[in-house]
C-alpha cells in the first residue's frame, strides 16, 4: 500500500480557506453547509486516494458537522437584549488568525528572498509594503490545488457509460516513471495534457500520488499563474 503523509503539505485550516476562496464567499458569513458539503468530499477524495489523513481533518469535520447543525436549531425568541452567539464565530476567529499568520510567514519568506539577491550597502531605512492577502499563493500550488484540478480530470470517468471492468496492475513507481519521460520530450506541461492520455481512473490516480512523491523529492515543480487557473509542471532545471 502506497502512503503519502497529508501532513506534510496542509492542514484543515488551509482546507476551509481554499474552499472559502474558491467560492467567494465572505469569510465572516461562511454558508457553512455548502463549506462543509464540499470539506467532506474532499475528505472522501483523500480515503478513495489512500492518503494518510492527519486525526485534525476527521476533528474539523466534526466540528464543522456541529455547527452545521446547531445553525438548524431555530433560534428561540426572547426579549432578553442579550445577543445570540454565532455557532461560526470561533471557527471565523480561528481562521483569521491562522490566515494572519500565513499572510506573515509567506511576506518574511518573501522578504529573506529578496535580501538573499542584495548586496551589502550602508544601512538605510526601508518599509516594505505590505502584501495584500490575495497574493499570498499567487503562483504557489497547494495541496487543494491538486486535488481540485485531480478531482475536475476525474470527470470524465464517472460520466462514461458503465463498461466491464479489467482491473488492472498501475504502481505510483510506473506513473513516476511516466512523468519523467513526459518531460524528456518537453520541458513544462500542464496538468491537463499531462493526464490527458490516461486511459483509467486507477492510472490517474497513480499519477496524481507519483506527482505529490515527485514533489516531495524536489523532481518536479508546479506553479499556477492564477487562482483556480491551470497547473503548470517543471523540470526543475527548467527557468519558470
Amino acid at each position: 500500500m502506497y502512503k503519502i503523509k497529508l501532513q506534510n503539505f496542509e492542514g484543515p485550516l488551509d482546507l476551509l480557506l481554499f474552499l472559502i476562496r474558491k467560492n467567494e464567499v465572505d469569510i465572516y458569513d461562511i454558508p457553512i453547509a455548502l463549506i462543509t458539503r464540499q470539506y467532506l468530499e474532499t475528505i472522501e477524495l483523500l480515503q478513495q486516494l489512500d492518503l494518510d489523513i492527519a486525526g485534525e481533518f476527521i476533528v474539523m469535520a466534526a466540528t464543522l458537522m456541529r455547527i452545521k447543525s446547531q445553525m438548524l436549531i431555530p433560534r428561540p425568541v426572547t426579549e432578553d437584549e442579550e445577543e445570540v452567539v454565532d455557532p461560526r464565530e470561533e471557527l471565523v476567529n480561528r481562521l483569521l488568525e491562522y490566515r494572519k499568520y500565513k499572510e506573515i510567514a509567506y511576506t518574511l519568506s518573501e522578504k529573506e528572498s529578496y535580501f538573499r539577491t542584495l548586496q551589502p550597502k550602508a544601512p538605510q531605512e526601508f518599509n516594505f509594503p505590505d502584501l495584500p492577502a490575495e497574493q499570498m499563493t499567487s503562483g504557489n500550488v497547494t495541496l487543494f490545488d491538486l486535488l481540485y484540478a485531480f478531482n475536475q480530470a476525474l470527470r470524465r470517468f464517472r460520466e462514461r457509460p458503465k463498461q466491464r471492468i479489467i482491473v488492472e496492475e498501475i504502481s505510483v513507481e510506473d506513473q513516476i516513471e511516466y512523468i519523467r519521460s513526459f518531460l524528456r520530450s518537453q520541458e513544462k506541461t500542464t496538468f491537463r495534457e499531462l493526464v490527458r492520455p490516461l486511459a483509467s481512473k486507477m492510472r490517474l490516480m497513480a499519477t496524481f500520488l507519483a506527482i505529490l512523491e515527485m514533489i516531495k523529492l524536489q523532481e518536479i515543480i508546479v506553479r499556477q499563474p492564477k487562482a483556480f487557473g491551470e497547473i503548470w509542471i517543471f523540470r526543475p532545471d527548467v527557468q519558470n
